[in-house]
This record gives C-alpha cells, sequence and structure tokens, in this order.
C-alpha cells in the first residue's frame, strides 16, 4: 500500500566517510566557496528524456544554492559515458573547471516506472562521498532529487536537508481564502480546503500528517482538524466567538489558541480532540498568535496590555510571563526556531518586515527590507524561514536564508499568497 507521497525504496550504496568524523571535510582553496558540479544526467536502458533530465538538475540546484553551503552548477564537462562509477568519472575535467564537488546521476525509465541513482564525488581526492538509489514512479523524480540533495548536505555539513519538506498557506486562487499545500520550492500544488469561505492561520500537526486552521464556513471562526490524506474537516473547537491562530504542541497532544468564549481574546491550551480548554493569560487586553517553544516548555504570544501589540513569554503553564520585544510598536505572529534559539517575528517598521530575535531579548535583527512580509515559519532544519510578503505587485509565499539572504519567491498561480506553514520533516 502506498503512502501519501507513494512508497519510496531506498537502496543504500557504498559510502565512503572520513574515520572519527560525521560528515566530509572539504576545504576550499583560499577563502572561496565551495563549488558544486551537477553533471548532465544519463540515460540507462531507457530512451533519454531531456524533461526528466532538466528536473533533476534543475532541482539540486535550487536546493543547493538556496542552501548558501556551496555554488552549484549545471555543468557538462564530460561525453556521457556507459557509466556514473568512480572508474567512468573524469576528475581532471571536472578538477580543471573549478569544481570541489561533483554530483553524477543515472535514471531509467520503463513506464511510469523510475529508477534514479546518485553519486555525490569528492573531486580533488577523487573519493565518493554518498550514494542513493531511489525506485518508484515517475512523477516523483522531483521528490527523490530533493531527497538526495537532504543527503548531500548531510554529508557536507554532518545534518540533513529540509528539501522533502512542503509547506501549507492560505491561497485565493479561487477568490475565497482556501488553505494549499507545495513543495518547499513552490511545485506540485494543491488544494486542501475547498469550501468557499475564509480559511486562516494553518499549523502542521508534529507527525506532518494533519494540520489545524480556523474557518469560517459556519460563519463564526472556528478551529478545525484535517488530515492529509483525507477532505474531512473535523471540529476542535466551536466556542462562542474567537478559535483563532492554533499552534500544535511539539509532542502532539495540545493545542494552543487564543479564544474570546469569556470575553477579549486570551490564551489557552485544549487537547488533541478539542476538549479540556486551560486558560493560560488573565488580562483585559488582546492576546492570540500563541507559539511552542521546541521542548514545550513555553509558549510566545501576542498582547497588547501595553497598548501596542507586543511578543511575551511565559510557561506552557501560564506562569514566570515576561515581555521579548522591547523596539518598535507592532510587534506579531511570533514563530520559535527549530533549535529554540531564535524567534521569528513580524514588526512594522517601515512596512510590515520580518525580524529575529533571541528568546531572552538579546541580537533583534532585521530580516527583509523589501515590500510588506509577515508571518514567518522556519524550516524544520532552521535554516530557512518562510514568510508571505507583498511585494512587486504581487502577493506571494517566500523563503529565505535564516539570516535574511537568499530572498526568493516560491508559489506560484494565479491570486494571492500568504500565512505559510513549514511541514516538519
Amino acid at each position: 500500500m502506498r503512502y501519501l507521497f507513494c512508497l519510496i525504496l531506498f537502496l543504500a550504496l557504498p559510502t565512503i566517510l572520513q574515520a572519527q568524523s560525521a560528515y566530509i571535510e572539504i576545504t576550499a582553496p583560499g577563502n572561496r566557496q565551495l563549488k558544486l558540479a551537477v553533471d548532465t544526467p544519463h540515460a540507462q536502458l531507457s530512451a533519454s528524456s531531456a524533461g526528466s533530465a532538466k528536473n533533476i538538475t534543475d532541482v539540486l540546484q535550487f536546493d543547493m544554492n538556496m542552501s548558501g553551503v556551496v555554488v552549484t552548477e549545471s555543468r557538462e564537462l564530460q561525453p556521457l559515458s556507459a557509466g556514473i562509477t568512480l572508474a567512468d568519472t573524469d576528475f581532471k575535467s571536472w578538477s580543471n573547471g573549478g569544481f570541489d564537488l561533483l554530483v553524477r546521476s543515472q535514471y531509467s525509465l520503463k513506464g511510469d516506472e523510475l529508477t534514479i541513482e546518485f553519486r555525490l564525488y569528492d573531486v580533488l581526492n577523487r573519493k565518493l562521498m554518498t550514494a542513493k538509489r531511489y525506485l518508484g514512479k515517475t512523477k516523483e523524480l522531483r521528490r527523490f532529487a530533493h531527497s538526495f540533495a537532504d543527503e548531500i548536505l548531510l554529508a557536507i555539513t554532518g545534518e540533513k536537508g529540509c528539501f522533502t519538506s512542503r509547506i501549507v498557506f492560505v491561497s485565493t486562487q479561487t477568490r475565497n481564502k482556501e488553505i494549499s499545500i507545495m513543495d518547499w520550492d513552490g511545485h506540485n500544488p494543491l488544494p486542501l480546503t475547498r469550501n468557499g469561505s475564509i480559511n486562516l492561520n494553518p499549523d502542521f500537526a508534529p507527525t506532518g500528517r494533519e494540520i489545524i486552521f480556523t474557518s469560517y464556513k459556519r460563519g463564526n471562526p472556528d478551529l478545525y482538524r484535517r488530515t492529509l490524506s483525507s477532505t474531512a474537516e473535523v471540529p476542535l473547537s466551536r466556542r462562542k466567538g474567537l478559535n483563532i491562530t492554533g499552534s500544535w504542541s511539539p509532542d502532539g497532544n495540545k493545542i494552543a489558541l487564543a479564544l474570546s468564549k469569556d470575553g477579549d481574546a486570551e490564551i489557552y491550551t485544549i487537547a488533541k480532540d478539542g476538549s479540556n480548554p486551560v486558560r493560560l493569560t488573565v488580562s483585559s487586553a488582546l492576546e492570540v498568535y500563541p507559539a511552542w517553544s521546541p521542548d514545550g516548555k513555553r509558549i510566545a504570544f501576542v498582547s497588547d496590555r501595553l497598548g501596542k501589540p507586543q511578543i511575551f513569554i511565559m510557561d506552557a503553564n501560564g506562569a514566570n510571563l515576561r515581555r521579548l520585544t522591547t523596539s518598535g510598536s507592532y510587534n506579531v505572529n511570533p514563530r520559535w526556531s527549530p533549535k529554540g534559539d531564535r524567534i521569528a517575528y513580524t514588526r512594522s517598521h517601515g512596512g510590515f518586515q520580518i525580524y529575529s530575535i533571541a528568546p531572552d531579548g538579546s541580537g533583534d535583527t532585521q530580516l527583509t527590507s523589501e515590500g510588506n512580509n509577515e508571518n514567518p515559519s522556519w524550516s524544520p532544519d532552521g535554516r530557512f524561514i518562510t514568510f508571505g510578503s507583498k511585494r512587486n505587485g504581487g502577493e506571494g509565499i517566500y523563503v529565505m536564508r535564516a539570516d535574511g539572504s537568499g530572498q526568493t519567491k516560491v508559489s506560484q498561480g494565479k491570486g494571492g499568497h500568504s500565512q505559510p506553514a513549514w511541514s516538519p520533516r
């Protein structure tokens, strides 16, 4: 039985790693950045497909260039040979081309059955670093390439990439505000809701198999849950007033959200089935946008108890409340990094901009400056941030590195796209 993304069979090939090291240490001459070449994929036992070869190289080049770890180019510096083994590889040509690393691949197409084999080489030392073979359907080609990009990052840095993860977001392509999902690079977008209403603030469960979101489909802003493999939208909180900005706890057992059932919006937690509401804040102010720390011990949230929206942090039981942001008069949308060392948020400063701050209030850093940018969400490895942006006459989903570099629009299609949330691995 195939899962949502179809069954993937990984057959590990020999991997050569340096002794006493969790990753390959390669140093470029001088202080220049490492250069990675992606060789033209070879067709094996089947007719070549220009489209398949281009998709493979495009995915690897985009992923690795966005990583910021290497500079990646798609090149062909030696004639296509019968294989991609160590013996088949002309390292001198690639070394003369100025490359430190090399990806070679071959694929076979038999109807809708696909086999791809990848190999990553250390050009300077003429060594195989890692290799993988993937078996599946032709529609899984891009996913296989993303998966090997994860392996490249693991071989170079010791930490696997997030390139097989996905992003949920709000789309107005149908003129309503519906929830959609796409690959992290914007490909393969799919609608999730089709209820013809306003649907907002999606958030992934820690399993990555289901989401929560607020919908007005029954007239009131209620919180719903749905699995990615089903169209059923299950109500979790339909209490009087607001049921908004839901955020799943790291262990998946609770959901923090803002409820106004007793008056002003306050931060509550509920069980994952919607039961047992527990009030965490007590204030006459509006308090929304809860965000769990990755260890589940603290919650960041937004409150206007001082007159303007600011970000506060409290223990997960509501104790030890303190103000986090002290600069700017309008700070919202906090989201904790997976490692717990930073909180991304939105500030009104020459338009809405994305900032990043340490949980102790230090290192407050502006990351964006163009257009209006909101709703940051971290990639599962903490290397990237996705956010919604209004710039260049449109509204789209962008990704950037955690330091604000490499800002790139990834959402595609008509309408506006906003409020992204990144899936777990």
